[in-house]
């Protein structure tokens, strides 16, 4: 059965840049089966309506502002599979998903997969957050995704389980592992609650006291990974990787499943 990632995605510099977070990214390659399709949650493409993408070459979205221009001519020409993404909205209408071929794939998206992927040749289509803070809304949305595992379709959600732009202390940009104390004891909390696959309070995240609290000011990051815990099951191996806090108030903390 095809392995399933939650990735912390962090900076959209992590596109361009040769940092130990894109290098992770480059080696996964090597340890999964080659998908037919990819489906991937990203942080940055919420909607009030769970939609997903029905374009046959999704766009390269630049979803973000200040960053070096090279970034900005960054494109990953990746195909779309319209005929797959129909199936699968048919498959959600319990969730009343809808195609969906305004949006394209944004940085949360291209910026990790143009590392694993870089010829840009397997088709990927996005799928969209609902505009909901019930987690267990993603959860039960992501148990409807398990199947796709077998179809050999390789699912990432993409976000950050610690993501508070507003304490960001930029001056340790280059500081490895540089974690506010609040930071590091809710980076713990959440590992051993994945390890430990606490479903309920993953789900009930909003419950999980105050240095989760100050983790996810708002939750949009941290979503993409339930979807993730909903796609995996109780027999898939756990591994955590580049678990690493960023600038005091990110992690770049990944889940792999399986």
């Amino acid at each position: 059965m095809m392995p399933i990632f939650f990735i912390g995605h962090g900076s959209p510099m992590n596109a361009i840049l040769d940092t130990e977070f894109s290098r992770s990214w480059s080696e996964l390659k090597e340890t999964i089966p080659k998908p037919k399709a990819i489906l991937c949650i990203s942080a940055h493409w919420l909607t009030h309506q769970t939609s997903i993408t029905s374009n046959e070459f999704p766009p390269t979205i630049h979803d973000f502002g200040g960053f070096p221009k090279e970034l900005f001519e960054v494109e990953y020409p990746v195909p779309g599979d319209k005929e797959y993404s129909l199936k699968i909205a048919d498959d959600l209408k319990s969730f009343q998903c809808k195609p969906d071929d305004s949006w394209g794939l944004d940085h949360g998206t291209w910026s990790i997969l143009k590392h694993i992927y870089p010829k840009a040749e397997i088709p990927v289509i996005q799928l969209s957050i609902k505009n909901t803070t019930d987690g267990r809304y993603h959860f039960e949305l992501g148990k409807a995704l398990h199947y796709l595992r077998e179809q050999n379709v390789l699912i990432l959600g993409s976000g950050n389980l610690i993501h508070n732009l507003g304490l960001v202390d930029w001056s340790k940009m280059h500081h490895p592992n540089f974690g506010y104390d609040w930071a590091i004891r809710a980076n713990e909390l959440f590992k051993s609650l994945i390890l430990s696959r606490e479903e309920e309070k993953l789900i009930n995240y909003q419950s999980l006291g105050k240095d989760a609290n100050l983790a996810m000011p708002t939750p949009e990051h941290f979503l993409p990974f339930l979807y993730i815990l909903g796609a995996s099951t109780v027999d898939d191996p756990v591994q955590i990787f580049n678990d690493q806090l960023v600038m005091g108030s990110l992690n770049m903390t990944s889940v792999r499943y399986g």
